[in-house]
């Protein structure tokens, strides 16, 4: 009898994590497809882009392996975050002109003009804002 309880007590368990797990994806799809319509860029591009320039050099920033540096903030939660590089409000536009040129927004920020591409900042900006 209590193998039968344990096995009714794991199916439910299961169950409960995998419906769980359905809004998670959900969510996690939405963010997505926000993030597109709000850059034009596109995410695994961004992703890409993001270890061509070395930006894991700096930045810890989840979904890139290695990119656990502490060099430059965290870039966690970026498309939640208010600001950006502590001077712009986190908007699409601002996020692009950053990404472009730093030190031409904040000529005492440390990050570097990386002289990115309008398509690669376009598709690094819209991978940032999936970071929710």
């Amino acid at each position: 009898m209590k193998t039968v309880i344990s096995i009714i007590v794991l199916v439910v368990i299961a169950g409960g994590v995998a419906a769980a797990a359905v809004p998670i994806y959900l969510m996690e799809k939405q963010n997505r497809q926000t993030a597109i319509e709000l850059t034009g860029g596109d995410p695994n591009r961004g992703k890409d882009a993001i270890g061509q320039y070395g930006c894991s050099s700096c930045h810890t920033i989840p979904g890139i392996r290695g990119a656990d540096a502490m060099v430059g903030p965290p870039l966690t939660k970026m498309g939640t975050r208010t600001y950006i590089g502590g001077v712009l409000k986190n908007t699409p536009d601002n996020m692009k002109m950053w990404l472009k040129d730093p030190p031409g927004v904040d000529a005492k920020t440390a990050m570097p003009n990386l002289h990115l591409g309008d398509e690669d900042v376009k598709d690094i900006a819209c991978y940032l804002y999936t970071l929710r």
